[in-house]
């Protein structure tokens, strides 16, 4: 008995790895490519550089904590949604209280902690449904014939990851180059994916609500080893579905990437020129 329940314990602990890891991973990279990004701006043009994508970036970033903070009934104290204070390192936030003893209310921690990166990658979707829709058109159906999410495998990932030089093909193609709703696109794109990465703060927030959903986790395993219903397969089914958020989370990777390029060749350029 002793050993099932500690089988059911690490399983739970793998299943929330599974459902939740990459949604960290993949924050950190956007952080990553996110300060190197900031690094060149600020080198470049000081904080002004930066800033301009700020008033479109950061109002996405908060509307992701503000939403969550809405679904979960978290009670929000003030919202700044745009810079105020010309810091780089201040640009918005949420702030925002909740009732301890409430589990679901803990569970939205997490929820409220990731809330940008979903209001980031789906406002990124949305702007490439209506500025660039034949790309949309490519890439979801690529998606459609080639990620199967009925469970998780090496060619899934597989497909994931080639789902992002299908994408960059879609996207710059010689129609999309001459279409100024293209670049428009390119702007916003950028803007987003540059205030989307998770703050210390996002993470450390989202870090107090793992605890609650692992609780949960662990209740509907221990439910399924009691009713005798296979909890871990539901789970896994729910899990293997993230391949489409991996894939659609990879636009955001994608323009982080573009936007350091473009970052590095500006500091490159202005370099010299200054020099000179």
């Amino acid at each position: 008995m002793a050993s099932s329940f500690f089988t059911i314990i690490f399983n739970t602990v793998l299943q929330l790895v599974s459902l939740i890891g990459f949604i960290f991973v993949i924050g950190f990279m956007l952080d990553f490519l996110q300060k190197q990004s900031v690094t060149y701006l600020y080198r470049t043009f000081n904080k002004k550089g930066y800033l301009v994508t700020a008033w479109i970036g950061t109002p996405i970033h908060e509307f992701g904590h503000v939403i969550m903070c809405l679904l979960f009934r978290h009670r929000i104290k003030k919202v700044q949604w745009v810079p105020t204070r010309g810091d780089i390192h201040y640009l918005g936030f949420v702030e925002h209280s909740y009732n301890p003893r409430s589990l679901y209310q803990k569970i939205g921690n997490f929820f409220i902690g990731i809330g940008p990166f979903i209001s980031g990658v789906v406002s990124l979707i949305i702007l490439m449904y209506c500025f660039v829709p034949e790309s949309y058109r490519l890439y979801t159906a690529y998606l459609e014939n080639q990620v199967q999410p009925e469970q998780i495998s090496l060619d899934m990932v597989k497909s994931v990851l080639l789902s992002s030089g299908v994408l960059f093909q879609s996207l710059f193609t010689i129609g999309n180059i001459v279409n100024p709703l293209f670049w428009l696109f390119i702007f916003f794109a950028i803007s987003i994916s540059t205030h989307i990465a998770l703050s210390k703060e996002d993470i450390k927030g989202a870090a107090t609500g793992i605890s609650s959903v692992f609780i949960v986790l662990l209740t509907f395993n221990l439910l399924g080893a009691f009713f005798h219903f296979d909890s871990s397969k539901m789970i896994s089914t729910l899990t293997s579905y993230h391949a489409y958020t991996m894939a659609f989370a990879s636009l955001a990777i994608l323009f982080s990437c573009v936007t350091l390029c473009i970052c590095f060749i500006i500091y490159i350029v202005m370099h010299k020129v200054k020099r000179r």
